[in-house]
This record gives structure tokens, sequence and C-alpha cells, in this order.
């Protein structure tokens, strides 16, 4: 930061602040300036007040700084620290502005010797586990496309359980979820969730399970890397998805799990397909069918066309050579027939019954006889 003086000093009279002026624009540079950074040090004088905010003073070998700590962080923290505790605070530093003084407002406290014993746990849990194999990529199993019945570990009265339930029901309305409810965090909390992991297991007809809880502390998450609950979750039948803590947050249960998605939201999205797309999906096979179909039907048609023609033209021959030989027989017999010679004047005598009279020794006196002509027969009798 740079400030630039004047060459002259002005006077008393020309700009003049009052100091309730000067500290809101210490307090609005100082608090615009910084971000919440964490800060070690030893904490002395520590009072929590009947409001239940906390005062206490942050100092090391060589300075001090006066630090706030609001109710609903001093709950989180539990009891007042002794004299002499070496902290850790997450604080945004900041100007008290009625007695002008320089203070840090916390909003995470931990202490160093809480930390180190809970990190060399996580280490020793993490080491055994990994010894185990339990981290490794070969057994990681696929989540299921269309999943339709879910099991869910977690607290029902946390936001992680509504986030989940909303995007199901906005991606995947047909799912079916299935809640264990779970402390997720606090004293007892590692025993509960692996008590719900094992009633998971027992459940018919469930095809993936869901465990997380929404953001927190280090130390709210702290369930989340228990040995036990790490290999209930590995022993699950189903394949998991892991969604503890915010997206910067990673338990070793992320680690264990099939899949690790960030947030409770993004393991629902994991979860189930997005009826949208698959219905979109859905329409572009119908059009691919319709269209495959009807090209199909149209070549095929176009070969029965083609086959008939064959046909037609196979059976038109078959048919006609037959036609002009019985043509060329009928002309034949025609030419043969007797009626045709009666036809160019000559007439057939006939006796009873039907007997041809061909000569003259035939005709005796007195015969009656029928005299066939082109176009009848005639009565006739031998004088």
């Amino acid at each position: 930061m740079t400030l630039t003086l004047p060459l002259t000093t002005p006077g008393p009279t020309d700009d003049v602040w009052t100091v309730g002026d000067l500290t809101g624009a210490v307090k609005r540079l100082v608090e615009g300036e910084f971000p919440p950074v964490w800060v070690r040090g030893e904490v002395t004088q520590c009072r929590a007040w009947p409001s239940g905010h906390w005062y206490f003073t942050l100092r090391d070998g060589m300075c001090q700084v006066r630090c706030c700590m609001w109710k609903q962080t001093a709950m989180r923290a539990g009891k007042p620290p002794a004299d002499g505790t070496e902290v850790f605070v997450l604080a945004k530093p900041g100007i008290y502005e009625s007695k002008g003084e320089f203070q840090l407002i916390v909003s995470r406290f931990l202490p160093t010797a809480a930390i180190g014993a809970a990190q060399r746990e996580l280490e020793r849990v993490r080491a055994l586990l990994q010894q185990d194999g339990l981290f490794e990529l070969t057994r990681k199993r696929a989540i299921p496309d269309l999943v339709c019945t879910i099991a869910v570990v977690t607290s029902t009265a946390g936001a992680a359980l509504r986030d989940i339930i909303t995007v199901v029901g906005r991606r995947w309305p047909c799912a079916t979820l299935l809640v264990v409810d779970a402390r997720v965090q606090g004293d007892g909390a590692a025993a509960d969730l692996v008590r719900a992991l094992r009633v998971v297991n027992r459940l018919a007809g469930v095809e993936l399970c869901i465990i997380g809880r929404g953001g927190g502390a280090r130390e709210d998450l702290a369930a989340f890397n228990d040995e036990s609950v790490c290999r209930a979750l590995a022993a699950l039948r189903v394949p998991t998805i892991s969604a503890v803590g915010h997206e910067t947050d990673v338990s070793l249960t992320d680690l264990i799990a099939d899949l690790r998605a960030a947030t409770p939201s993004a393991a629902a999205e994991a979860a189930v397909a997005d009826i949208e797309a698959i219905l979109h999906r859905i329409d572009g096979v119908g059009r691919r069918l319709a269209h495959g179909l009807s090209g199909r039907t149209r070549v095929a048609a176009e070969r029965l066309e083609r086959t008939a023609d064959r046909l037609h033209c196979a059976i038109g021959g078959t048919i006609t050579g037959p036609r002009h030989r019985l043509d060329r027989l009928t002309a034949q017999l025609d030419a043969l027939s007797p009626l045709r010679v009666l036809g160019r004047g000559y007439a057939m005598p006939t006796a009873e019954p039907g007997r041809v009279l061909k000569r003259a020794a035939e005709f005796t006196a007195g015969l009656r006889f029928d005299l066939r002509v082109s176009d009848g027969q005639v009565k006739a009798r031998v004088e």
C-alpha cells in the first residue's frame, strides 16, 4: 500500500476529520484489504461473556492482538481454552470502531495439540486401509446406468438429504430413496454410520448407496475418517458414492467408495440418469428406427415390383406359346370340320339313328332320311 504525502502540511482548519471518520476509514481499508487468514498463537485472558461471545488475546513471543469470537462459533468450539493453550484460528482482521482498536474476528478455532493428534490418527488409519488394498482402483465398481432404488446414509436433519431428494426428484422421479438416519458428527457418529451401513447391506432391492453430509469444519468430518466406517463402507455389496463436505474436503470414505462426489447434490446427479436426456435419446432412436424401416420397406417394395414384372413376363411367355398352338390346332380342326364342307354348298344325308348315307344303294324307295345342310336339317324321302 502506498501513501502519497502532500508537499506542505495542511493547517488544522483546512481538512479536519473526526475520530469516528478516521476509525471508520481505517476499518474499511483494513477489512477490504485482508481476506480471512490462519493465525497461530497462544491464548490468554479468554473470557466467555453471558451473551455467549468469547473475547481473548492471541500472542506470540513478540506481539499480541485482541480477538473476538461470536456465539455461534464459540458454541462449536466447546469450552473456553486455558491460558497458554496454543491454537490455530481462522480470522478476518478488522477495527473495533468505538475503541479504535485492531482486532481479529475468529470463525474457526482449533487447538494445535488436537490437530496434531487427529492428523496422526488419520495417517495411521490411511496406512492400514492402504495396506489392505482398499484404495486400489481395481476394486472400484461401476455405477449402474439406470438405478431405481438408492439407499442414502446421512442425517435426516441435514441439508445434504434435502439436496439429494431435490436433485433425484428432478432428474429421475421414478427412483426410490431409502433413507437410513445416522449422526454425522460428534460423539457416537462413527458407530451410527457403521450401524446404518450394515442396515443397507440387509435391505433387499438396493442397487446403490450414497453416504455423505454437508460441509463443516475439519473436526466435523472426523467420523468419515474413522477406520470402522471405512471398512463397513468397503464391505457393502452394492456400488457406493461418497459425498462428504465441500468440494475441497477429501475424507477417507471418499477414497474407499467406488465414486467420490464433490457435494451431496453432485452425488445425486451421478447416481441417477437424467430423464430429459433419456427421452431425447429414445426419440432419436425412434427416428432412426423409423428411417431405417422406411428405407428397408422402400427397397423391399422395389424388389417386389421388379419380381412381379419378371413373373408377369415369364407367365405371359408361358401362356402365349400354348395359346398360339391352340389357335393353330383350332384352325386345323375347323378346316377339317364337316360343317365347313357343308358351308361350301354340300349336304349330308343321315338315316336313323344318325347313320350317314354314303352310297346310292342305301337310298331305297320310301326311305325317310334327314338332309343336313349348312344352316340346319331338311326332312326327305326317297321316291
